[in-house]
């Protein structure tokens, strides 16, 4: 196996421990890791060719699929899956026993990541800072919204949660699952898929493989034409986000822990354990932020 499928593979782990914790996106350790314009680059690619399908165009979109990275696109999505079958257990444990300590962490490495995704801007001006103090001003407020659950969503609703959920996770900073919560469709499609609804299940992935396609396709035509003002709004959302990782949320007792957006005061007992968690991510953050530069620069 090369180094370069390792590497790859290694990444893929990153992001899929990511994707195991709520309110955290695999596109944050993608962006901090220096392969974000790549990957969406890849999606939006692969969903061009199944366009070509949708035309009749076979030998085209055949020709197409062809010119992907496969090897860096098997590599990856193979260690995201790895990871979030191996972690999810183990997460799911430390969200229950050390939910300060495992969500002071996450705190440390999504804000450290903020700073470091600062050096992908080509040049900064006022305008771009503007840009990233509004967004991120929005998402703090957007986050703090909770909507109620539906209870029998249309299936256009469905089809729309899958687009829009999946559109989040590309994004750094945005959770997919806290989407639906906000849309008040997290309990419904969890449901289905607990309950083998095969209808809803299949309706929601509709959604996402739409979602998918679409939105890496306009958000890569958005990286080449104004990236530094890309780059602005992404940091501003994980700025934003970070309230969705304040390790002592207060407020309704069935949404304490991950994904819950309301803010409490630290209990002193709690802030060593919290700084610590914090800064020793902050600082594998930022290590993975500059190896990532190396081989990009390779």
């Amino acid at each position: 196996m090369s180094w370069r499928v390792l590497t790859n593979l290694a990444r893929g782990l990153a992001m899929g421990a990511a994707d195991v914790v709520p309110g955290v996106s695999g596109g944050t350790v993608a962006l901090l890791l220096g392969i974000y314009d790549r990957l969406v680059g890849q999606i939006a690619h692969l969903s061009a060719a199944a366009a070509q399908v949708l035309r009749g165009r076979l030998r085209s979109a055949l020709a197409m699929a062809l010119r992907a990275e496969w090897a860096f696109l098997v590599a990856l999505v193979a260690g995201i899956g790895i990871a979030i079958i191996a972690l999810v257990e183990a997460v799911r444990w430390l969200i229950d026993e050390q939910p300060v300590g495992l969500s002071a962490a996450f705190f440390g490495l999504v804000a450290m990541t903020v700073v470091t995704t600062r050096s992908q801007v080509s040049r900064w001006r006022p305008g771009l800072a503007v840009i990233v103090v509004v967004v991120a001003v929005v998402v703090f407020v957007v986050l703090g919204v909770r909507a109620g659950s539906v209870g029998d969503p249309a299936a256009v609703v469905v089809v729309g949660a899958g687009a829009l959920a999946i559109c989040a996770m590309i994004l750094p900073g945005i959770s997919g699952a806290f989407v639906l919560l906000l849309m008040g469709l997290y309990d419904p499609i969890t449901e289905a898929v607990s309950d083998r609804d095969v209808g809803t299940v299949v309706l929601f992935g509709m959604g996402a493989v739409l979602g998918l396609g679409l939105f890496s396709r306009l958000l890569q035509r958005l990286l080449e034409r104004w990236r530094d003002a890309v780059i602005a709004v992404l940091m501003g959302l994980m700025a934003g986000s970070l309230r969705v990782l304040w390790p002592w949320p207060v407020g309704d007792a069935d949404a304490e822990g991950f994904g819950n957006a309301a803010l409490g005061a630290p209990p002193a007992s709690d802030l060593a354990v919290a700084i610590v968690a914090a800064v020793v991510a902050a600082a594998v953050a930022a290590g993975l932020h500059r190896l990532g530069s190396r081989q990009a620069s390779a």
